[in-house]
């Protein structure tokens, strides 16, 4: 058997909406993504959405929309993919991370406060795998030292804890639609907030500067001269990225439900193995059930995931602790032994397949294979 990581879940009726969008004369932003971005924003209930070119760039735009640069440190985990920490680096702020829970993998909200110093001006908490931190402890010492939070939500379109949506504590909250996220359009992210200056110069930045874009001045009867009030960036959904998302959204619960029936089947399984070990559940959270991971012995790690591979089940580890990736190691001289809870997660993960496609036979498949594995 040969299960792949990941299948996306586009549809006849995205690939028509795709193809009536190609045969029309506008590609680029206009009413395709003006349709998607209020569409999103009311499945959050907030009032501004911006649709971007990937999640990465609505993360710099926030940073530098909310005036966090040189000189500006940002608290965050160092247990994620690095396009976080990344796009702190490339505003120009530092990155100041903080130790994971090591039950949950999130970012550990104990230690928030002691890392919190007179350039700290940002939190940019992170939801893993779907799971979400609680907002309202962040919000609480943001509220204390005067500081911003941008919501990384890329992993939690459908996460919710304690009755609320992402979006609801933070100034800016962000998302990505890549090829393995719940919904997706190949690349692209977005952005959501209640706060109209802030959306206002957002959508400055997205787009160059510029008060008009093409759309919007040649969707008209008189021609409008554009003009430039701010340095921006050319960070614009397009229509056809649009387009993909549209339906999918409409069905995002659905997806949603498919893939939380896997998780169940594979907690049920994987509870009984004493060799693995599960993140603990959340009280009163709701996951996106974006990623499923297992954690080993990270002696055995190595050898599971070359077993997996060769018996046909494809599977990658989510995630390498940042700070320990060359890049941030020369640049701050972080080293083995600094952030203890995210090392000994990210050296004993692995992150098996999850996606409404996977079949009920490629499931007990997978779950027969690492069971055989540990006997």
């Amino acid at each position: 058997m040969n299960i792949k990581f990941y299948k996306h879940n586009i549809n006849n009726q995205d690939i028509e909406l795709v193809n009536k969008v190609i045969e029309s004369d506008f590609l680029s932003t206009g009413r395709e993504v003006e349709e998607f971005e209020k569409d999103f924003a009311d499945y959050f209930k907030v009032k501004y959405c911006l649709g971007t070119t990937n999640c990465s760039s609505a993360l710099l735009i926030s940073l530098k929309a909310l005036g966090v640069g040189e000189g500006a440190e940002v608290i965050t985990t160092p247990l994620a993919y690095p396009a976080t920490a990344n796009a702190i680096e490339l505003a120009g702020a530092k990155v100041r991370f903080v130790d994971v829970n090591r039950e949950t993998g999130l970012l550990n909200e104990d230690l928030i406060e002691e890392n919190i110093n007179e350039n700290t001006r940002a939190i940019i908490p992170i939801h893993l795998y779907g799971r979400m931190l609680d907002m309202r402890r962040v919000y609480g010492l943001v509220q204390k030292y005067n500081l911003k939070i941008i919501e990384d939500a890329a992993q939690a379109i459908e996460g919710e804890r304690d009755n609320y949506q992402p979006g609801k504590f933070s100034d800016i909250t962000v998302f990505s639609f890549y090829t393995l996220k719940a919904i997706t359009s190949g690349e692209g992210g977005s952005l959501i907030s209640n706060n109209k200056e802030l959306y206002d110069k957002l959508k400055l930045l997205r787009y160059h500067g510029l008060k008009k874009i093409p759309y919007q001045r040649i969707d008209k009867s008189n021609y409008i001269p554009y003009e430039m009030t701010h340095l921006g960036y050319k960070f614009n959904m397009n229509n056809i990225q649009a387009a993909l998302l549209i339906n999918q959204l409409k069905r995002i619960n659905v997806l949603w439900s498919s893939r939380k029936k896997i998780v169940e089947k594979y907690n049920d399984a994987f509870n009984k193995i004493k060799q693995i070990k599960l993140l603990n559940e959340i009280p009163n959270c709701k996951s996106a059930y974006h990623l499923y991971t297992i954690q080993v012995d990270k002696e055995v790690r190595d050898d599971l995931l070359k077993y997996l591979k060769e018996k046909g089940v494809e599977v990658t580890i989510n995630y390498y602790p940042i700070h320990l990736l060359a890049y941030y190691q020369n640049r701050y001289g972080y080293k083995l032994g600094d952030f203890p809870n995210a090392e000994n997660i990210g050296s004993g993960t692995i992150t098996l397949p999850l996606y409404p496609k996977l079949k009920d036979q490629e499931v007990k498949y997978i779950i027969g294979i690492v069971r055989d594995y540990f006997k």
